[in-house]
């Protein structure tokens, strides 16, 4: 891949003469092939730009569908045929997919056993590029080249033909595409001789459990760059020559051409949620008179100055390929739903408008988006640092949603709920942007959603998660419930998760009790502050393991800590027991120093042997039964508890060891092997790890920190959301140097792991000395707070 970019670089490093940017491209570094076996439905989408609602990408397995609803499809670098192009990759939102082909016509994709059977096309990844906002590829079925960038809303697909009387571009509409599930309806029709407008309603898995009245409907208007000898329609296997238009389930059309050889032929697609017209707006304001080259100019500018926000320095080249892939995934896990003109898609397939925002700087989208389930130790410290926007265009979509709805949405897919998890953290990481000082919302309704996000259980939708929150406000912790043959039972009562629950919802708790103590008010910080300490209550002093509870008060028997799904989500009770971030310390005190210590660095020592994670299984939840699994997101804070523990070089030592072991730089071994990046979590944990900058808390303190464990790099200069600069150096650093000797902060010294964020956030310059072997006196004195 890389030997294919020279090209590139070359292109952008005139762009950036021209518009004075000041930094190498960094765009060599990333690289979209990295973990690209079992990758989820939005994983791979290199021809997109930051937050694009436009995310074009092969697909080897599109059609296959999900039939679990949220598992790895679309593309596998273990598959060697490609079935289509795709516009669409979102949480659960997957569409219009595209193919050129030519001989004789088929209609169908055909299967990955038997690549012949329909009109899908093997290929050698020899003769395949991916770049940020870029994709290439050679069909060698056909002899033809295919080519994908984007603007926000318009896909651009340029195919350079071999000559042929029986050339092809399908527009496979009315199929279900990777997590969509079926397609209830489709249209498309001809409008003139080069332009086409169609819609696809689906009614995806996750949205017929979590909200059964929605649907999510894509939109498109497109152009063609040469008008087709003739049309075909197909509906299904049904196929009708010289027909303009096609309906319902299994829709398309064919454009027919003879083709003299490597004669080009683009087409580009504005995109929408809400309608034909508003995905011609989009179309109108994004892509007129944009040529193919000219959108992958733009797309490549924009990801070089969205990634080069922060730059590293160092000789270790696979390191920045680390950093800079993960850095691409954090800014591509989430789409943007909302058109040009503010539109968005509301609940049952009804058209919202965004209210005007006159700050562009802070602008807020509205966005499709996974639960934010353990994204407080990832993406949203990530947005709180260098991209702000983001995170204020995440809480004002959720309070868009409230409003709408009443409720916030664990997950949503243009307004409907698409759970997933159940447990809905948006009220941390609203109550976590608001403690960061991102306001760009009503702070007033901010409050009043986290607080009914937290304690409010009549008539919830089972969209919105938290159904045992009347369970936890009864006792102060989720009762336990046998699962008596059903996956996830979760009511009123309790859950067959309810030891997770219940350090959930404690958690949460004291994120609102810190924003209500911000705004003066008084009671709800003591109801909060209370509930935050129900870990306490399934906390066993016996065993010093978080152990589930019947509603008896009794711990559940036949207890083994290692058994993931009993008690559980995802996970066991070893992993769940430092599932206390609000209060290291106290947690700390109640298993005992020493002890916690001893219990911690072995689990790192022992989990060091499997990669930190499910070993070389390629499973989304190869790790869930291990002690310590990177893979999953209720264990992302845990190497970072040794700051509280007064052993920071422990901390120093095992974040260091996770970004050079679990995360890898091939297709299989790049977030673990084969497990779940979830929409840039993971590659966002690695950047904040690799800077050495983290907070257990989340940013959830009335007061937030930013703990300090071992930067990777020479040196890192960050542009801070509030556009001053941070630098991080190191000294001596080296990849035996793990531990810090000493530090500065402009120019101070530093005797703490630990600074206030507001003062990290003033700028400078952070300096580190590194050493081989642990300096146990530096950071020690005095711990993070934990304050309650």
């Amino acid at each position: 891949m890389k030997g294919k970019f020279s090209s590139g670089v070359a292109l952008i490093a005139l762009m950036m003469a021209g518009c004075s940017v000041k930094h190498e491209s960094v765009l060599k570094y990333v690289d979209p092939n990295i973990g690209t076996a079992h990758s989820r439905w939005f994983f791979y989408t290199p021809a997109a730009v930051p937050y694009g609602m436009a995310k074009l990408a092969p697909s080897t397995n599109g059609h296959y569908g999900n039939a679990s609803g949220w598992e790895a499809v679309g593309y596998d670098t273990r598959q060697n045929s490609i079935e289509g192009f795709v516009h669409f990759h979102e949480w659960q939102v997957g569409g219009i997919s595209y193919m050129p082909t030519n001989g004789p016509l088929k209609v169908n994709p055909g299967e990955l056993e038997n690549p012949s059977s329909g009109y899908r096309s093997t290929f050698d990844r020899k003769n395949q590029v991916a770049q940020p906002g870029y994709y290439k590829v050679l069909l060698d079925d056909y002899g033809i080249t295919a080519e994908l960038t984007a603007t926000k809303r318009v896909g651009f697909q340029r195919y350079t033909f071999p000559e042929n009387q029986q050339s092809h571009i399908i527009l496979d509409i009315g199929n279900k595409q990777g997590e969509s599930d079926i397609v209830t309806d489709a249209s498309i029709k001809m409008i003139d001789d080069t332009h086409f407008e169609g819609y696809v309603s689906t009614y995806p898995k996750y949205v017929k459990i979590y909200d059964p009245e929605g649907k999510v409907n894509m939109y498109f208007y497109g152009e063609v760059s040469k008008k087709p000898e003739n049309v075909t329609a197909f509906i299904g296997n049904k196929v009708q020559p010289n027909t303009n238009t096609a309906n319902g389930r299994g829709a398309g059309l064919v454009l027919n051409y003879q083709t003299t050889d490597k004669e080009v032929i683009e087409v580009k697609t504005g995109l929408s949620y809400t309608s034909t017209a508003n995905a011609k707006l989009n179309f109108d304001t994004e892509a007129t008179g944009l040529s193919f080259e000219q959108a992958r100019e733009n797309a490549q500018h924009t990801w070089d100055e969205q990634l080069g926000k922060i730059t590293v320095e160092g000789t270790d080249e696979q390191n920045k390929t680390k950093f800079y892939t993960g850095l691409f995934h954090a800014l591509l896990g989430r789409g943007i739903a909302s058109d040009v003109n503010g539109a968005y898609p509301k609940h049952g397939g009804k058209i919202g408008q965004l209210p005007d925002q006159t700050d562009n700087d802070l602008k807020a989208e509205f966005i499709n988006t996974d639960a934010i389930w353990g994204g407080f130790w990832n993406i949203t410290q990530l947005w709180a640092l260098s991209y702000p926007k983001w995170y204020g265009s995440f809480v004002n979509t959720q309070l868009q949603l409230y409003k709408d709805k009443g409720w916030f949405g664990d997950g949503i897919a243009n307004s409907e709920y698409v759970s997933g998890v159940g447990t809905n953290f948006v009220g941390l990481a609203v109550a976590a942007a608001y403690d960061a000082g991102i306001r760009n919302y009503d702070v007033n309704l901010a409050y009043e959603a986290v607080k009914a996000n937290e304690l409010n259980y009549k008539n919830r939708p089972v969209g919105s998660g938290k159904l045992d929150i009347k369970a936890f406000l009864k006792y102060g912790y989720v009762p336990f419930m046998d699962q008596t043959g059903r996956d996830f039972v979760t009511d009123s009562t309790g859950s067959n998760f309810s030891g997770s629950h219940t350090l959930e919802y404690s958690y949460s708790a004291f994120a609102a009790a810190q924003m209500a103590k911000a705004m003066g008010k008084t009671d709800d910080y003591k109801r909060f502050i209370e509930l935050s300490n129900g870990w306490r209550k399934i906390f066993n002093p016996q065993n010093k393991l978080m152990q589930p509870k019947r509603a008896n008060g009794n711990f559940i028997e036949n207890f083994d800590p290692y058994q993931p799904w009993r008690g559980f989500q995802e996970g066991n009770a070893v992993q769940y027991t430092f599932y206390v971030p609000q209060n290291p310390a106290g947690l700390i005190n109640a298993i005992g120093k020493d002890n916690f210590n001893k219990r911690l660095d072995s689990i790192f020592t022992v989990s060091e042997k499997q990669g930190f994670g499910g070993g070389k299984t390629i499973d989304a939840f190869a790790g869930i039964n291990s002690i310590y699994n990177h893979g999953n997101q209720p264990n992302l804070h845990i190497s970072w508890l040794f700051n509280f523990s007064g052993k920071p070089w422990l901390t120093q030592k095992w974040t260091r060891l996770i970004g050079k072991e679990f995360y890898g730089t091939e297709p299989i071994h790049g977030y673990g092997y084969g497990q779940d990046e979830d929409q840039g979590q993971l590659g966002s944990w690695y950047v904040m790890n690799a800077l050495g900058l983290f907070d257990v808390k989340g940013l959830t303190d009335l007061r937030p920190i930013i703990e300090f464990g071992s930067p990777l790099f020479d040196k890192a200069t960050i542009t801070l959301g509030n556009k001053k600069t941070l630098t991080v150096k190191t000294v001596n650093n080296s990849a035996e140097n793990v531990y810090v000797q000493s530090a500065t902060f402009n120019g101070k010294p530093l005797n703490n792991c630990w600074l206030y964020r507001d003062e990290l956030m003033k700028g400078g310059e952070l300096i580190f000395t590194m050493g081989n072997r642990p300096n146990e006196s530096w950071g020690t004195a005095t711990p993070p707070p934990s304050a309650q």
